[in-house]
């Protein structure tokens, strides 16, 4: 359990550390300061500056300073919440997910006390078609980290039926 925890912690600082690398890159050296602004990558992927106020897919837009304060609340009540977790959990596969929510969590809660919003750039797109919303890596890791979760859940329950229907 114990080393399961230290992994989750360990993928959590490198995940905050890449996020807060790239955001701080992207909007220096590189020079993306103003919204909307773009550095064209690949014929499919950009980076384009968005200040985004609100939670994934810009829902719940934090309008006002009150707004802001409580997607911060929110958000850390959710780190405690996954830190706690990732505390006791016996899975390697679920501290990995863990790790990833966990670190994604930190990066946008710093953002957003930092700057008033989250930072995101990376921009996937082919032609005028966009699968997803501009996102960052914190974003990315959080989805990742929920898909495995859900992955490992189902699965599981899955494995628990199979040996439920076996013993029948």
């Amino acid at each position: 359990m114990g080393n399961n925890r230290t992994l989750g912690l360990i993928i959590a600082a490198a995940i905050f550390i890449a996020d807060q690398l790239l955001k701080w890159l992207v909007t220096g050296p590189l020079g993306l300061t103003m919204v909307g602004q773009q550095i064209a990558l690949l014929p499919f992927f950009d980076f384009t500056l968005v200040h985004n106020y609100g939670v994934s897919l810009g829902l719940f837009q934090a309008d006002s300073s009150l707004g802001r304060w409580i997607l911060v609340a929110v958000t850390a009540l959710i780190a405690a919440i996954v830190t706690r977790w990732l505390w006791t959990e016996k899975s390697r596969s679920d501290a990995i997910g863990l790790g990833l929510i966990l670190g994604g969590a930190v990066g946008n809660i710093l953002d957003r006390i930092r700057l008033g919003h989250v930072t995101d750039f990376l921009d996937l797109h082919f032609g005028e078609f966009r699968p997803f919303l501009v996102f960052n890596i914190a974003d990315a890791a959080i989805t990742i980290g929920v898909l495995i979760l859900l992955a490992r859940a189902f699965l599981a329950k899955g494995d628990g039926n199979k040996a439920e229907n076996e013993n029948a």
